[in-house]
């Protein structure tokens, strides 16, 4: 069995973690992997309950036509009392935070929310059913917190150092895990694979980019 974890498409706020619709820009990226995975063969597909990532689900399945599962376990990380705020609220309101987290010592829970730990207990048992399930190819729609919390479970590391992998996670990635049911654990066959945006730099996160302060 084969899982494919993509990360939802660009949504229409930069606030930490708001429930909005995607942009012009998500819909758009959606649409092309949605192209690009109609001959993969992928026989179920899942999302989070955040409306990023039903959207983008939702335009991903009008290349595929399949049931669509909606499971609330999928959401992101809690990023407690920084949701809502701007990078730059985040920056001043818990920088002593930030500076602890960065250390990568322990695995911190944000303040009034969740670390990586809980993310995987949350999203472990949706994995377990799915190596349970009759399921070939699987694509999960969910958030940059998961599937950096999950790629780290699987490839055995340090829960507090999941932060190492994928900062800067594109939009509609690709992250595939294979189940190898001898040995029962997953591999890493692809992380955070983008092909379906190159030539499309107005797509990739750096396009995105909040823009120089003016000094005029």
């Amino acid at each position: 069995m084969r899982l494919y974890f993509i990360r939802h498409g660009r949504q229409s706020s930069k606030r930490c973690n708001v429930n909005v619709d995607l942009s012009q820009e998500g819909r758009r990226q959606a649409a092309l992997l949605g192209c690009r995975l109609t001959d993969w063969g992928i026989d179920a597909l899942y999302s989070s309950d955040l409306i990023r990532a039903v959207q983008t689900a939702r335009e991903i399945n009008r290349f595929l036509s399949l049931p669509h599962t909606i499971c609330p376990d999928l959401r992101e990380i809690s990023f407690g009392e920084m949701e809502g705020l701007t990078n730059e609220e985040i920056g001043v309101r818990f920088k002593e935070f930030k500076k602890q987290q960065e250390t990568m010592t322990a695995d911190l829970p944000y303040p009034g929310g969740e670390c990586a730990g809980d993310v995987v207990r949350r999203v472990e048992p949706f994995l377990d059913e799915m190596t349970r399930s009759h399921y070939k190819r699987i694509a999960v729609v969910t958030h940059g917190g998961v599937i950096r919390a999950m790629t780290a479970l699987c490839l055995g590391m340090p829960l507090e150092k999941w932060r190492l992998l994928g900062k800067d996670l594109e939009n509609t990635s690709i992250t595939e895990l294979k189940w190898d049911p001898v040995h029962r654990r997953f591999t890493v066959e692809r992380f955070n694979d983008y092909a379906h945006l190159e030539g499309h730099p107005l797509l990739l996160r750096n396009s995105w980019a909040e823009p120089p302060a003016s000094h005029s």
